[in-house]
C-alpha cells in the first residue's frame, strides 16, 4: 500500500491525500480546494495530480471547500466512484459545491472581460454551477459510527471531530495479504468545548495515523472570555464610536456562532439596539442546514431551544439574500454589525463592506477564524496600513481587532488531548499535514514529546510504502 500526498502538505488548503493497495484500488482521502495564494491558486487547482477515472472512491472528512471544493472538477474529469461521508456533510456539500461554482462562473467572467481587453483567448471555470449539483449524485452518506463495508478488503466509519457540522474522522480498515492496517485521517480537529456541536469524540485505535496541525503552535483563549470580547468590540464600535462592525466570516460553521452568541445576548438583554445583518446567501442556506441536524448539537444549545425554538434568530438580526438589498448596507449611515463572507476576505460580499468601511476610523473589522498567510486578512491583520481591494487601494483607518478562539481548529494542547485516545505505542507511521511548515515543526516537537514516535512532515508529491 501506498500513500500519497497531493495537498495541504506544509500549507493549510488543498487537502487531498491517495492511498493506493496492492490490488490497485485508489482511494483519495478529502478532494479540497487550494485557497489564498493568488493567480498562483487557479493552476495549483487545475492541477489535481491524479487522473480522476482511476480513483474508486473519495472518503471526504467533511465539507469545508478547502476539503471537497474539487469534487465537481474531479468529476468533471472523468470520476465516477462513490464519495463518502457523513450525512450533515452530503447535506451542505449539495449547497457549498453550488455556490463555489457559481463563484468559478462569476470569477472567470469578470477575468475574460480583462483576457478580452488584452486580446486573449478566454478561459473555462474550473467547473460550474451545474456540473456541481450533477457531482451530487455519486454521494453516499452514513450516520457517525456506522461500519461501512466499501468491499470485501475495505471498511471506513466515521467518528465525530467537532469541527464543524458532521465532520469526521476517517477511520479505514484496509485487508492486504491477510493483514488488516488501520489508517485515522482526522480531518480538521475540532475544540473540546463548541458553543453549537458536540465535543470531539475517541476514535478507534489506528497503526496509520494523518493528522492536522494548522494551530500546532499557538493557544486559543478560552470561550468565555472570547464572548466577553465579542460584546466589548460590539459596545466599543457601535454605542462608543457609533460605527460599523465588520465581521468577515466563515459561511459555514463560524457565522452560526456569532449568530448564536449575539442571539444569547439578545435573550440576556445584553445586546445593543443595533441592527445586525448576515450578509451572505451561502451562510443562509448553512443555517437551514444546521436547523436539519440538532444530532450533531451539544447539551447547552439543546437545553437553550427548549425556550427558544430558533437560536438562529432574534428580532434585530436580518438575513440579506439579494444582492441589491447588500448593496442598500453601504447606505446605512447608523451604527449595525455585518456578517459575510469569506473568512480569509478574499472573496464574496464582504470584500464590498471592507471597501466602503475599512478607511474609517468609526468603524471596526473582526476577524474570528483563521486566515492563511497570502490572503488579505491576513495583511489586514498583520497591520497593513493600506490594502488593494478589487484592483483599489484603501487605507486601513478602521479598527482591527481578533478574536481566535471562534475558530474551529483546536490549538496544539487540544488537538494532543484529541489524539490521547490513542496508544502511540501501536502507531507505526504518523504524517503530520494541513499547517504552515514551521508551525509542523513546532507541532512535530510536541507530538514527539506525547509519544509519537518520529512524526513525519510530507510535502506535496511525496510518497510512502506502508
Amino acid at each position: 500500500m501506498v500513500i500519497k500526498f497531493l495537498g495541504a502538505a506544509r500549507e493549510v488548503t488543498g487537502s487531498k491525500h491517495l492511498i493506493t493497495t496492492e490490488t490497485g484500488k485508489r482511494i483519495l482521502l478529502d478532494c479540497g480546494m487550494y485557497q489564498g495564494k493568488g493567480l498562483e491558486t487557479d493552476s495549483m487547482n487545475r492541477n489535481l495530480g491524479f487522473e480522476p477515472s482511476e480513483i474508486d472512491h473519495i472518503i471526504l472528512t467533511h465539507a469545508h471547500i478547502d476539503h471537497s471544493g474539487l469534487i465537481p472538477y474531479a468529476y468533471k474529469l472523468g470520476f465516477s466512484g462513490s464519495v463518502i461521508c457523513t450525512h450533515a456533510t452530503r447535506d451542505l456539500c449539495a449547497i457549498m459545491l453550488a455556490d463555489a461554482g457559481h463563484i468559478q462562473e462569476h470569477d472567470t467572467y469578470t477575468f475574460n472581460k480583462k483576457r478580452a481587453r488584452q486580446g486573449l483567448e478566454p478561459i473555462e471555470p474550473i467547473y460550474t454551477k451545474e456540473e456541481a449539483v450533477e457531482s451530487m449524485e455519486l454521494f453516499f452518506s452514513v450516520p457517525y459510527k456506522r461500519k461501512l463495508h466499501i468491499d470485501e478488503n475495505i471498511k471506513v466509519r466515521f467518528t465525530n471531530t467537532g469541527h464543524m457540522l458532521g465532520s469526521g474522522v476517517a477511520n479505514i480498515e484496509i485487508k492486504e495479504n491477510g493483514k488488516i492496517t488501520r489508517i485515522a485521517y482526522t480531518g480538521d480537529i475540532g475544540r473540546p468545548v463548541n458553543r453549537i456541536l458536540r465535543a470531539p469524540e475517541d476514535f478507534p485505535q489506528t497503526d496509520i495515523l494523518i493528522t492536522e496541525s494548522t494551530y500546532g503552535d499557538r493557544l486559543h483563549e478560552d470561550k468565555v472570555n472570547s464572548e466577553k470580547q465579542l460584546l466589548q468590540v460590539v459596545n466599543e464600535t457601535c454605542v462608543d464610536k457609533g460605527g460599523k462592525l465588520i465581521v468577515p466570516s466563515f459561511s459555514v460553521g463560524r457565522t452560526q456562532e456569532i449568530v448564536y452568541s449575539l442571539n444569547n445576548f439578545y435573550n440576556d438583554r445584553m445586546l445593543p439596539k443595533v441592527d445586525i445583518y448576515v450578509d451572505s446567501p451561502l451562510a443562509i442556506n448553512a443555517t437551514n442546514v444546521f436547523r436539519m441536524h440538532p444530532e450533531c448539537f451539544n447539551k447547552d444549545i439543546l437545553e437553550v431551544m427548549e425556550t427558544d425554538p430558533d437560536p438562529f434568530g432574534f428580532n434585530t438580526l436580518f438575513y440579506v439574500l439579494s444582492a441589491e438589498d447588500s448593496k442598500k448596507l453601504n447606505h446605512i449611515t447608523k451604527p449595525c454589525i455585518i456578517i459575510s463572507a469569506s473568512g480569509m476576505m478574499e472573496a464574496g460580499r464582504v470584500k464590498h463592506h471592507l471597501a466602503n468601511s475599512i478607511s474609517n476610523p468609526r468603524n471596526t473589522v473582526l476577524a474570528v477564524g483563521y486566515c492563511a498567510p497570502a490572503t488579505l486578512g491576513a495583511r489586514i491583520l498583520r497591520g497593513d496600513r493600506q490594502v488593494s481591494i478589487h484592483g483599489n487601494l484603501y487605507e486601513v483607518n478602521a479598527d482591527v481587532r481578533r478574536i481566535d478562539s471562534y475558530s474551529g481548529h483546536g490549538d496544539y494542547n487540544e488537538m494532543l488531548q484529541f489524539l490521547g485516545c490513542q496508544d502511540a505505542s501501536q502507531i507505526t507511521r504518523s504524517f503530520i499535514v494541513h499547517g504552515e511548515k514551521e508551525t509542523q515543526e513546532r507541532y512535530k516537537t510536541r507530538m514527539a514529546e506525547a509519544g509519537f514516535n518520529s512524526p513525519e512532515i510530507p510535502a506535496r508529491g511525496d510518497e510512502f510504502e506502508i
